[in-house]
């Protein structure tokens, strides 16, 4: 057990970002078939993070390279805590903490768009926050533990006492991901669209890092998606990676299918569904 708890967070820091790329060109090659493109290769992703280190720094502001660096860090330490088995709220506060350097890292650029979508990605981050702690709360009152290890190895899945958390948490996942409808803050590939959002006045190695940093935020969130559905059965695995697989493939038909809600609809439609879902689940779990 002791070895694995330092084997696991090895493997993140090495393979997140290669998992990431990996379904990021999957993501972008399934997104160019539904618009009837054929799309570029699946490791392309891979080859513009490479030449984006080799481009020139040329920053708006000194300060962004290590508001996103900062970023990075903090992201992997969070999957590295998750892996390791600590607790799952220490792990969403850190993630929380990585975000506001984000924002910070988009605010320092000076940029009208910039700025525009520095405040809706704090608006975002507003908006998930609520269901992120109710579902570490929700996997302690299924499980008796915050720690992500022990959760696993329940003889029972956690998702059987909370749907509702799931549900809610899937809201979350979208928001996570920069997917429509809920893509406020940032426009992706499958959008093409000229201004970027929160990369507008970013380049180079900036971008770079923004995007690595992007890929482990993805492996991460798809792991807490999985926790939901592991235990003691090792066979519980494979059920969590055909069921994360199938979320990401819901996810990319929602991006391509769905248009982009406007902030003000964001916040209220994912408090609503916080309460609505979170809420009869906790009632549920607390009356059992």
């Amino acid at each position: 057990m002791e070895v694995s708890r330092i084997i696991m967070p090895i493997l993140y820091v090495v393979l997140a970002p290669l998992l990431g790329a990996l379904l990021t060109g999957c993501d972008r090659k399934i997104s160019a078939r539904m618009q009837r493109r054929v799309g570029p290769p699946i490791l392309q992703p891979i080859y513009d993070v490479i030449k984006l280190f080799k481009k020139q720094v040329i920053g708006v502001d000194r300060a962004q390279g290590f508001l996103l660096f900062t970023n990075l860090i903090l992201t992997v330490l969070t999957g590295c805590l998750f892996c390791l088995g600590m607790d799952l709220l220490m792990v969403f506060f850190i993630l929380a903490t990585s975000s506001s350097f984000l924002y910070l890292a988009v605010c320092v650029t000076g940029s009208p768009m910039s700025s525009m979508a520095a405040q809706r990605e704090l608006v975002q981050e507003m908006a998930v926050e609520p269901a992120t702690i109710l579902a570490a709360l929700g996997f302690y009152l299924a499980t008796g533990s915050f720690g992500t290890l022990r959760i696993a190895s329940q003889p029972v899945s956690a998702i059987i006492k909370t749907p509702g958390f799931f549900i809610a948490f899937c809201f979350v996942l979208t928001v996570r991901m920069r997917k429509s409808p809920f893509d406020t803050a940032q426009s992706e590939h499958a959008h093409q669209e000229l201004v970027q959002g929160i990369t507008t006045e970013m380049g180079a190695r900036n971008l770079a890092m923004f995007q690595i940093t992007e890929w482990y935020e993805t492996i991460l969130m798809l792991g807490v998606a999985a926790l939901y559905f592991l235990n003691s059965n090792p066979w519980s695995i494979l059920l969590a990676v055909v069921v994360i697989l199938a979320l990401y493939f819901v996810e990319i038909l929602l991006d391509n299918t769905c248009a982009r809600l406007k902030w003000k609809d964001l916040l209220i439609d994912l408090w609503a569904v916080t309460l609505l879902c979170d809420g009869i689940n906790l009632i549920i779990l607390m009356m059992i």
